[in-house]
C-alpha cells in the first residue's frame, strides 16, 4: 500500500510518521515531506524562492518516485508526509504559474498514494499549533490555508481519490487508532509468544505474591521475557474491590442501614457475609473481559482464598479466557508463616496498599488457616483440569522469605520457566 498524510500544518502528521516509523520498522516505510527536504537541503525560503524551489522538487521528484516503487517491491506499507498536489494547491493560492504548469505535466506520470489520509481540524488549531512549534519558516496564515485546502480537495474529487479524514482536533491516541486501522497495522511484539498471556497467582494473604509482582516489574523488559516469561504487567487483584465493598459498609452504616458485608475489626475490617468471595471473582472477571490481555502483556489475575473448597470454587468460577490462555503459579507459606508476615507488613496509614494491608487476625483465623490447594494439586507442577481447560500450575515453596534480587532469580525464575513449558504443551 502506497499512502500520504496531508492537512493543515502542525496536525501532528509528522509526529504520526515517527511513531510508524519506529514501532513498525519492518512493516512501514516512512517518507519525510518531500517539499520540506528540499527545502532544508537546499537553504531555501519557502515563500521568496518559488523559482529555485520548483527546479530542486523536479530535480528530486525521480528519484523518490524510485525509491517509493523500491520499497513497495520490498512489501512494504509506504506512508509518505504530503504530497505534490498539495504543494500545487499552495502554488495555486500563491500564483505559482511555473510550478502549476510543471505539475500539470506531470500528473499523468506520478506514481500517486492509493489512499490518502486527510488530517483535519478547524483553521484555529493549526495557528495554536503554530505557534506552539515556534519555526517562522513553515508558518503558513489562514488566509492562505482556507482557499489552498479547497483548491486539494476540488483537485481530489476530480480525480475520485479514496481521501479518508482523520478528526486531528482529539487525543493523540485516538488519532493514532485511527491511522492505524486504516492503514491495516497491528503491533507485534519481539519476540512473539514468548510470555504467559495470563499467570493466575494464588496463596495465602502475605505469601509473597505483590513482594513478586515488585521484583518482576523491576526488570528490564528483555530480560523478563526472555528468563521469567512475562510481558509487560497488568494486574489484577481482588483486594482493592474487596476495600471498596469495606468502604461502603461504612458508608451504609453512617446511614444507618447496617453493615452488608463485613463487620469492624479495631481499626481493620472482616468479611461477614462469605458470598463475597464469590462476587469478586466475578468482578476480576469483569475487568478482564473489559480490558483482555493484549499481545506482549501478561495480566496477573492475584487472589487469597482459605477453606476446605477455596480455591476449587474460586478457579470454577473464573473466566474462560483466564483458563483457556493462563498458567497458575501457587506460592506456598505454612499458616504460621502467612500469619507472621501479615502482622509484619500491616501499616496503619496505609491499609487499603497493596503491599502494606493487614488480614484482621480473626480473619485470618477463620478463612486462611486451611485451604485446598494441596489436595487439588498434589505434585508441585503439572495440569488442572477445570470446566474442561487443562490449566498448568507449578507450586513455590516461598520459604524462607525472599529479600534480595538473587534470592527472587534462584527461586522463581526455574519455576516460570517450568510454568511456560508446561502451558506451550498444554
Amino acid at each position: 500500500m502506497y499512502a500520504a498524510i496531508e492537512g493543515f500544518p502542525a496536525l501532528g502528521k509528522s509526529e504520526v510518521l515517527a511513531l510508524l516509523r519506529l514501532y513498525f520498522p519492518g512493516q512501514v516505510f516512512v517518507l519525510s515531506e518531500l517539499v520540506k527536504d528540499v527545502v532544508e537541503r537546499e537553504d531555501l525560503d519557502l515563500f521568496q524562492d518559488r523559482p529555485r524551489l520548483t527546479q530542486a522538487i523536479l530535480k528530486g521528484l525521480p528519484e523518490r518516485q524510485n525509491i517509493v516503487r523500491e520499497a513497495l517491491k520490498d512489501g512494504k506499507i509506504v506512508v509518505e508526509e504530503s504530497h505534490l498536489a498539495v504543494h500545487a494547491a499552495y502554488s495555486a493560492v500563491l500564483d505559482d504559474r511555473e510550478f502549476l504548469q510543471a505539475f500539470q505535466e506531470l500528473e499523468p506520470r506520478i506514481l500517486w498514494p492509493e489512499i490518502f489520509l486527510r488530517f483535519e481540524a478547524p483553521v484555529e488549531v493549526s495557528l495554536v499549533r503554530q505557534a506552539a512549534r515556534g519555526d517562522p519558516r513553515y508558518a503558513v496564515p489562514k488566509e492562505i490555508l482556507l482557499p489552498m485546502m479547497a483548491w486539494l480537495s476540488a483537485w481530489h474529487a476530480r480525480r475520485a481519490d479514496r481521501v479518508e479524514v482523520i478528526n486531528a482536533d482529539q487525543s493523540p491516541s485516538e488519532v493514532v487508532r485511527e491511522v492505524l486501522k486504516i492503514l491495516g497495522l497491528e503491533y507485534v511484539p519481539h519476540p512473539p509468544n514468548a510470555v504467559l498471556p495470563y499467570l493466575i497467582l494464588l496463596g495465602r494473604p502475605a505469601a509473597g505474591k505483590s513482594e513478586l509482582i515488585q521484583f518482576l516489574r523491576y526488570l528490564p523488559a528483555t530480560e523478563r521475557a526472555q528468563a521469567y516469561h512475562i510481558g509487560a504487567i497488568r494486574v489484577c487483584d481482588d483486594f482493592p474491590f474487596l476495600w471498596e465493598k469495606f468502604r461502603e459498609d461504612d458508608l451504609w452504616e453512617e446511614l444507618g442501614a447496617g453493615r452488608r458485608h463485613s463487620v469492624r475489626v479495631s481499626e481493620n475490617y472482616a468479611v461477614s457475609n462469605d458470598q463475597i468471595w464469590d462476587f469478586l471473582i466475578l468482578r476480576l472477571n469483569a475487568e478482564i473481559e473489559k480490558a483482555p490481555s493484549r499481545p506482549g502483556e501478561t495480566v496477573i489475575v492475584e487472589f487469597s482464598r482459605g477453606g476446605a473448597q477455596a480455591y476449587g470454587r474460586a478457579l470454577s468460577l473464573l473466566s474462560s479466557r483466564v483458563l483457556a490462555e493462563g498458567a497458575i503459579l501457587y506460592l506456598h507459606v505454612s499458616y504460621a508463616e502467612s500469619l507472621r508476615r501479615n502482622r509484619a507488613r500491616y501499616d496503619r496509614d496505609r491499609r487499603d496498599g497493596i503491599l502494606t494491608h493487614s488480614v484482621p487476625e480473626e480473619e485470618m483465623a477463620r478463612t486462611y488457616q486451611v485451604d485446598d490447594w494441596l489436595a487439588l494439586a498434589p505434585q508441585e507442577a503439572g495440569y488442572l483440569s477445570i470446566r474442561g481447560f487443562r490449566v498448568p500450575y507449578v507450586t513455590v515453596y516461598n520459604e524462607p522469605e525472599p529479600k534480595s534480587v538473587s534470592d527472587f532469580s534462584r527461586r522463581f525464575r526455574p519455576a516460570l520457566e517450568e510454568l511456560y513449558a508446561l502451558w506451550k504443551n498444554r
